[in-house]
């Protein structure tokens, strides 16, 4: 152990460089995990669904559903049978969703993964199984639909629960809840004082 030590001590003369350099590191990704919300995609919150623009439309309309009384963004959207395949999951669509968005390469139309498919067609069915055990619907996953075999629930209720949303023009005058601001209250209230 001492060995591996002694190889990462950088020489005298770079200590105080490596330590600056390192300190403007830890500072630049805690802003980032500050700036990018990066907690609040380990919660349940619907509201974290609209740190990105481009989920306006989709919000909206989930907020005018009537599944927004009883089901959230990750009911549907995220593996409800364990701990650690929803985490995981999340991470994946996460790091996905992340590099596209700060890539700026997100389409004008949103469309689902087939992961993605194959997860809501698991929880609608998770959810209305009572209503579901007279239909063989129960047996179509998101995969065998791929391959032919059956309908998804939304090929027939395609309006449940985002109605029309098709493009980011979709829903141009929605009203979602204003981001909060990345800027600390102590800047804000600096800034305020030097005005």
């Amino acid at each position: 152990m001492k060995k591996i030590l002694k190889i990462l001590t950088p020489p005298d003369r770079w200590k105080l460089p490596v330590i600056l350099l390192l300190g403007v590191m830890a500072g630049m990704v805690l802003l980032l995990f500050r700036a990018s919300n990066a907690h609040s995609y380990l919660s349940d919150d619907p509201e974290t669904c609209i740190n990105c623009h481009v989920m306006f439309p989709q919000y909206a309309s989930w907020m005018h559903s009537s599944h927004r009384e009883t089901a959230i963004c990750n009911d549907c959207h995220v593996p409800q049978d364990n701990f650690f395949r929803k985490y995981l999951f999340k991470a994946q669509d996460g790091l996905r969703h992340a590099t596209i968005f700060t890539a700026r390469a997100e389409p004008q139309v949103i469309r689902i993964k087939q992961a993605g498919i194959n997860v809501v067609q698991e929880n609608c069915i998770r959810c209305h199984y009572n209503l579901l055990n007279m239909v063989s619907v129960i047996q179509v996953t998101g995969e065998n639909h791929k391959e032919g075999q059956g309908f998804r629930c939304w090929d027939c209720h395609r309006e449940t629960p985002h109605g029309s949303v098709r493009s980011l023009a979709s829903y141009p005058h929605s009203l979602v809840p204003q981001l909060k601001s990345v800027t600390p209250d102590w800047l804000n209230r600096y800034t305020k004082k030097e005005k």
